[in-house]
């Protein structure tokens, strides 16, 4: 998600854009602040990662909506796990899911900061992401999350697991962060796709 100001009077429905639950309107962010991930931006994406959803366990870290954790879902997705340090934000999943029908044990809602969670799933030895999709408010360290990422890899991606990462096209990312590099960035309006993968040798 993005923290702007914006009129919400031209906010557009969060829509699943295919698969099993296609066509289904999610409810928005109530904060003027928030701006979920366009639909626009979020079909390119799932272009790009199709070939890896079926049955691919997927992490939305720093979720909003979680328009993009469920997207993943109703194309295939065996299990998406949700992260958002808001309480509200969680709560707004909560009711898209049951919006859509998604069975509980295809689910888990966390309410916790981006980075302590990673923190915690290395610690307590959680199963790995087969696809993580990290969109914090543009304004955030992105680089201590990559770090966490880039310095405990094994635990957190899967072998030829993927981190994509949202961020204003004008923050440049590095290419590499220790165990982890960047193979491709899109752009699209004022916001980029970078994709991260485990380094090779």
């Amino acid at each position: 998600m993005v923290w702007l100001r914006w009129d919400k009077s031209k906010q557009k429905p969060v829509r699943i854009i295919a698969g099993k639950y296609r066509g289904r309107n999610l409810k928005g962010p109530p904060s003027l602040q928030v701006r979920p991930t366009s639909d626009r931006l979020r079909e390119t994406l799932f272009n790009v990662i199709a070939p890896r959803i079926e049955d691919s366990r997927f992490l939305d870290l720093c979720a909003g909506s979680g328009a993009v954790g469920i997207e993943a879902l109703s194309r295939g997705a065996a299990h998406s796990t949700f992260v958002d340090r808001s309480r509200k934000m969680g709560a707004l999943v909560e009711a898209n899911l049951d919006l859509c029908g998604i069975p509980g044990d295809q689910t888990n809602v966390v309410q916790a900061d981006a980075g302590e969670f990673l923190r915690q799933s290395v610690s307590r030895n959680l199963d790995s992401w087969d696809i993580v999709f990290f969109d914090p408010p543009y304004a955030s360290d992105y680089l201590g999350i990559l770090q966490l990422f880039g310095s405990n890899t094994a635990k957190l991606l899967s072998e030829g697991g993927l981190l994509i990462v949202e961020h204003h096209h004008k923050n440049q990312l590095p290419d590499v962060v220790k165990s982890i590099r960047r193979n491709r960035v899109l752009k699209q309006g004022d916001s980029s796709l970078s994709f991260y993968e485990r380094a090779e040798g």
